[in-house]
C-alpha cells in the first residue's frame, strides 16, 4: 500500500527508480511531487480502464483517487473504496481489528493466548469462528503444536518485531470475552506479564473518513466527526487505560479523524471491570453509528444484542 497521500515520500513517480527518488525528493522536491501527482493520476486512469473491461477495481483506503481528482480526473472516484465494496458489513456487526500483545516480551505468551482463543471460540460455533481458526493457524509455522498446546514447538510463521502480538478481527461479543480471558490467564499466571489491548485507527465506530471507512454512508454522514469523538469519550467514561484522538491515517492529515483505545489486562478484579466495559462499549459504538445511518444489518445486530440504543428512529 503506497502512501499517495504523501506525494513526496510515500509515492515514486513511475519514471524513477529508487535511488533516483531518493535523490529527487533533496535535490527537486517540487518538481518530484508534480511527477508523483501525474503517476496517480496516470496510476487511477489505468484502474478505471481496467474496471470498464470488467476487473474488480477499489481503493484500498490511501487516497489515491482524491490525488488524481485533484489532478484533474474528474472519473477518478468511479471505483470504490475498499470499506464500502467490502467490509461494512463486518462494521455493522461491530466488528474490527482487535490486537494484543505481550508486555513480558516472551513469544510463548502469544503462543498461550493464541491456543485460548481458538478454545473461547470453537470452529464448529460458526462460519466466521471457522475463518479465524485459520487465521491463527496461518500464523503458525506448526500449527499442529498449537493445536496440542505445545507451546515448546511452537514457532511465528513470521518473525516478531518488538512486543510479541497478534490481531485479528472480533466483534460486539466477542472482544470482551477475549479481554477477560486474558485478564484471567495473568491472573493464574499462564502467561509471564499483563497483556496490552487495542485495535487499529481503522474500526466499526471510530473514524471519521470520508475516503475510507465511511465513504458513502447511507444517511450522507461521511464526514461528522462527531462519532469518533463519542467513541473516544465513551471509551474514556468505561475506564481505557489510555485514549487517543488522531488524525489522518491512511488517507492524510485533513481527510480523517479517529480515535484509539487501549487498555490493559493485569490480572486483577478491577481490570475485568473494565475490559468488560471497554471491549463492549467500543465495538457497540459502531453498531449504533451504522444503525443510527440506517443499515438494516446494524439494526438487526443492536436488536439482536439488546443494545439500548439512544434516540433510537426505529
Amino acid at each position: 500500500q503506497t502512501s499517495a497521500h504523501d506525494t513526496l515520500n510515500g509515492y515514486i513517480p513511475v519514471e524513477m527508480t529508487v535511488h533516483e527518488a531518493e535523490f529527487m525528493r533533496v535535490a527537486c522536491p517540487k518538481q518530484y511531487e508534480r511527477l508523483s501527482l501525474a503517476s496517480m493520476d496516470r496510476h487511477v486512469r489505468a484502474m478505471v480502464d481496467l474496471q470498464s473491461r470488467g476487473a474488480v477495481t477499489f481503493d484500498y483506503g490511501n487516497n489515491i483517487r482524491q490525488r488524481a481528482y485533484d489532478h484533474g480526473f474528474s472519473d477518478a472516484f468511479s471505483f470504490p473504496g475498499f470499506v464500502p465494496a467490502f467490509i461494512r458489513p463486518q462494521f455493522c456487526l461491530g466488528r474490527g481489528p482487535f490486537r494484543w500483545a505481550a508486555l513480558s516480551g516472551d513469544e510463548r505468551d502469544i503462543f498461550v493466548t493464541d491456543y485460548e482463543i481458538l478454545k473461547l471460540f470453537p470452529r464448529e460455533s460458526g462460519e466466521y469462528e471457522a475463518r479465524l481458526h485459520d487465521w491463527i493457524l496461518g500464523c503458525h509455522a506448526n500449527p499442529d503444536a498449537l493445536l496440542a498446546g505445545d507451546f515448546d514447538n511452537c514457532k511465528p510463521r513470521f518473525g516478531f518485531q518488538g512486543l510479541p502480538a497478534r490481531i485479528c478481527w472480533l466483534g460486539l461479543g466477542q472482544r470482551d470475552k477475549a479481554g477477560l480471558l486474558f485478564n484471567q490467564l495473568v491472573a493464574d499466571g499462564r502467561v509471564g506479564a499483563p497483556i496490552v489491548i487495542g485495535r487499529d485507527h481503522l474500526d466499526c465506530g471510530s473514524v471519521a473518513s470520508p475516503n475510507r471507512e465511511t465513504e458513502a454512508m447511507m444517511d450522507g454522514t461521511d464526514a461528522v466527526s462527531d462519532w469518533p469523538i463519542l467513541n473516544a469519550m465513551v471509551n474514556i467514561a468505561s475506564g481505557a487505560s489510555w485514549v487517543s484522538f488522531h488524525h489522518g491515517g491512511g488517507v492524510g492529515i485533513g481527510y480523517s479523524q479517529h480515535a484509539g483505545q487501549v487498555i490493559v489486562a493485569d490480572g486483577t478484579p478491577e481490570a475485568a471491570e473494565r475490559l468488560e466495559r471497554v471491549l463492549t462499549n467500543d465495538p457497540a459504538m459502531g453498531v449504533f453509528r451504522h444503525a443510527d445511518a440506517g443499515y438494516g444489518l446494524a439494526r438487526e445486530c443492536a436488536d439482536g444484542k439488546s443494545l439500548n440504543v439512544p434516540m433510537r428512529g426505529w
